[in-house]
């Protein structure tokens, strides 16, 4: 056990859960071994407390590090922000120059507000849309934070969010009073959403929605909702908080030629610092001055020089277009060594948040294994590998040659009829109690 592991059991003790976010729990990935820790991080590579250095072919700060870690000129801007003051009891004229630049890039747009993190900036968007609406039932697609409003929905009877996020979320501590104040469809479901339209009509505030997640619209799913939601004057909020900046700068929106009420951004606004973002038409947002929304550490100047200077950079290295290209290159890898090793994989995703699932009985074992494996070779890497422009075709060939390697050893466990052997245990799927 290293020292990494060492101070998660200490942590587990005196934290809640251990960690203070889900994704971010080894457990989730490899029990009892994954580095729970890092010391340093730079580019795409990770140095852990015990010195171990890995390639990053995995989350990416969970999303938010679309330049790569310690980029230099985000790095450099905050460090001025710092030096002239990240807070003050007046306002950061920076406040106002993101808010600017956040609008040339969604011309669509009127207004801003800001906050920290994505579920802050989903719960001000709903809180929005009740009061410019006056009314209360919000339509879900998608993850959206751990707010009340959004588990609200699993007040139902059955699990609803299993089927647009994770299983098991219990709302205990959720009002239920809040119960039947937001109900589920998934993503290209049509019928449910129409289904849902039919039902509580009249009484819907808003849709909000991931623009995209890990599937592509289909038979002009966007369309057809942004028709209805017009129609019955429902306000449409698209959630980019993970899709945001990694199809264009801006919105994955307008790729997919959508125009909603409302859009809600964070994760990769600004590189690894606490930003998130809250556009839309002026006639909705107006209505954030009828309710209290309001927060000290919204005001505070870091966010908004990171997110700025992260804004500037996508725009001047077309930075899209390389996330494109590794994703591209990661597919057709792992598409080509899994038919080479007659290993049964679903690949989705948009290019640059790649997914894949082993199509076996108990697949965590796989996962897990997978895992396992690649941390051997040196590499953080589960089952979805988010490209950054930190991410090389060189990193890239070094991931795709490893991963040959670990389903050449899948392909013997499969060709014996065996399971593969795990140094631990299986990795979590959904929420779990820690023991």
């Amino acid at each position: 056990m290293g020292e990494s592991q060492e101070l998660y059991e200490k942590a587990k003790k005196i934290i809640p859960g251990g960690t203070q976010l889900l994704s971010k729990r080894p457990e989730m990935h490899l029990p009892g071994l994954w580095p729970a820790y890092y010391k340093s991080a730079k580019g795409c590579r990770v140095t852990d407390l015990d010195d171990n250095i890995y390639y990053d072919m995995s989350f990416m700060g969970i999303g938010a590090n679309v330049l790569g870690y310690c980029d230099e000129d985000v790095d450099n801007a905050v460090i001025d922000a710092v030096n002239h003051g990240s807070m003050c009891t007046l306002n950061a004229p920076e406040e106002v120059e993101l808010a600017e630049l956040l609008l040339e890039l969604h011309p669509w747009a009127d207004m801003v507000r800001y906050a920290k993190t994505g579920g802050e900036a989903l719960s001000i968007a709903v809180r929005i849309a009740r009061a410019c609406t006056g009314k209360e039932i919000v339509l879900i697609c998608g993850y959206h934070g751990w707010h009340d409003w959004y588990l609200a929905a699993n007040l139902e009877k059955g699990d609803p969010l299993s089927y647009v996020h994770l299983s098991g979320l219990e709302p205990k501590g959720v009002p239920s009073g809040l119960a039947d104040t937001n109900f589920i469809f998934s993503y290209n479901d049509i019928e449910r959403f129409q289904e849902l339209i039919n039902k509580y009509d009249g009484k819907i505030a808003a849709v909000i929605m991931e623009s995209i997640r890990n599937d592509y619209p289909e038979n002009d799913f966007l369309q057809k909702i942004r028709k209805i939601t017009k129609e019955k004057e429902i306000i449409l909020i698209f959630d980019e908080v993970s899709a945001g900046f990694r199809l264009c700068c801006g919105g994955a929106h307008l790729v997919l030629d959508v125009t909603p009420d409302m859009i809600t951004m964070g994760k990769a606004l600004s590189n690894g610092y606490p930003m998130a973002a809250i556009l839309g038409k002026g006639n909705v947002m107006k209505a954030a001055q009828d309710t209290f929304i309001s927060s000290t550490y919204w005001t505070e100047r870091i966010g908004l020089a990171a997110s700025i200077a992260t804004i500037n950079k996508y725009r001047e290295n077309q930075v899209d277009k390389h996330l494109d290209h590794i994703g591209t290159i990661v597919k057709g890898g792992l598409r080509k060594i899994a038919d080479k090793h007659n290993i049964s994989i679903n690949i989705s995703g948009i290019n640059p948040m790649t997914h894949f699932e082993f199509q076996y009985d108990k697949p965590l074992v796989y996962k897990t294994f997978f895992t396992q494996e690649m941390l051997k070779r040196g590499y953080l890497a589960t089952t979805a590998i988010y490209a950054s422009y930190a991410h090389t075709d060189e990193t890239v060939k070094g991931y795709i040659n490893a991963t040959d390697e670990v389903f050449g050893l899948i392909q013997n466990y499969i060709l014996n009829g065996e399971l593969p052997l795990l140094d631990g245990t299986v990795c979590h799927s959904g929420f779990q109690r820690l023991a």
